[in-house]
């Protein structure tokens, strides 16, 4: 009988989190730990992710400078491109935006944490290399994510599209 693979574990994923927001209801370092550890690609390896949570005029400043988009967006993934010669764990960092987190989820009527959870896993999977710019390129990527989430006991979020 074969088991499944263990999620990451402190020893295997390095974290960290920062919350400039200074809101209620953000969750905590073992949440995206544990969420981040799901990711299949993850379970055996070494892996570095810094996660900041910001406000919504941060969240905005991030978008229009990096992608010159004027608004807040809920999640923003910075890929960590190595120098040359360097070899790094780190898979790169993610921007989430709290205020946006929470109106999305209740305009979406979901639990904050359950989209919490599905936006760290989306953003991790860009820091992969994985993409939604085109449709087949889209579908693979919300099979594997709502596959991560039902193991976490997580509704389908694209349930609704």
């Amino acid at each position: 009988m074969t088991q499944a693979p263990a999620p990451a574990t402190r020893e295997t994923l390095a974290l960290w989190l920062r919350n400039e927001a200074g809101r209620r209801g953000v969750p905590l370092a073992p949440s995206f730990r544990r969420w981040i550890g799901a990711i299949p690609a993850l379970r055996r390896r070494a892996a570095a992710v810094n996660i900041l949570i910001v406000d919504a005029r941060a969240g905005r400043r991030y978008n229009r400078d990096f992608r010159g988009r004027d608004y807040a967006t809920n999640v923003l993934s910075f890929p960590y491109q190595c120098l040359p010669g360097e070899r790094s764990t780190l898979l790169g960092d993610l921007v989430i935006c709290a205020p946006v987190v929470a109106r999305e989820a209740r305009e979406q009527g979901k639990a904050p944490r359950d989209h919490y959870a599905h936006l760290t896993i989306h953003g991790v999977l860009h820091l992969l290399g994985h993409d939604h710019q085109h449709d087949a390129q889209a579908q693979r990527m919300e099979r594997l994510e709502t596959r991560i989430l039902a193991q976490l006991g997580i509704a389908d979020p694209y349930a609704d599209h």
